[in-house]
């Protein structure tokens, strides 16, 4: 029988809207958050597009803030629960793609826009923590570590302290900043659609998957696959 091999190394994923659906609880405190400030709450339909990028930013984009508001409703936000793992969900598919290319020997790691101390969690909790050599999220205050550059950066730079090949860096992710904070180390994109995304975002992306058996063809390869 032939190994499962990769052309990928190392594979980095997204967390919300690509390993995770947490959008319950997001939506839930987001709707919370914007009427403690103010605002007219926003439609669920809208509202589940601010899943993905930093809420530190989408309050900037989304609601006109300055940094130093979207700082408090940041923090406001993060004071509404302290378990982040409940009502979440793992998208089919995804978690046992993880574990088969941690079999395959083939090094993974975590590129999130979620708070470190949140993707820590959410590993745990699935049982998926020890399949990845580094876990990267922002820093809690979503400013020091924010961008999906920046956190792109660290994960490949963790992963090359740990000694692991990274000169075929591929990132999976469901929004347009992870093309973007891709592209600014040239780290091609699989863009999933099962995420949060508007219809627009996947340009750019190396490749588009509509479910996890479409990403595993591209990702982990069996037999005869070229």
């Amino acid at each position: 029988m032939s190994t499962p091999r990769s052309p990928w190394s190392p594979v980095l994923w997204d967390v919300d809207g690509t390993i995770v659906d947490a959008s319950d609880g997001i939506l839930e405190r987001l709707g919370i958050t914007m009427r403690h400030f103010g605002h007219p709450e926003i439609s669920r339909a809208e509202l589940v597009h601010w899943i993905g990028p930093p809420m530190f930013e989408s309050f900037q984009a989304q609601l006109g803030m300055t940094p130093d508001q979207a700082a408090d409703a940041v923090t406001f936000y993060r004071s509404l629960t302290k378990d982040y793992t409940t009502g979440v969900r793992l998208f089919p598919g995804v978690a046992d793609l993880i574990r088969d290319l941690y079999d395959a020997g083939v090094p993974q790691a975590i590129a999130s826009s979620k708070p470190e101390s949140q993707v820590l969690a959410l590993t745990d909790h699935f049982g998926l923590t020890p399949f990845f050599t580094a876990i990267v999220g922002a820093s809690a205050d979503e400013r020091t570590l924010a961008t999906k550059s920046d956190i792109v950066a660290e994960a490949l730079r963790r992963l090359r302290v740990a000694e692991v090949e990274t000169s075929r860096p591929v990132l999976i992710g469901d929004r347009h900043h992870d093309i973007t904070g891709g592209a600014a180390h040239d780290v091609p994109v699989i863009f999933v659609r099962w995420g949060f995304s508007w219809p627009h975002e996947a340009e750019g992306a190396q490749a588009v998957v509509e479910d996890a058996a479409q990403l595993r063809e591209l990702v982990l390869l069996t037999g005869g696959d070229a």
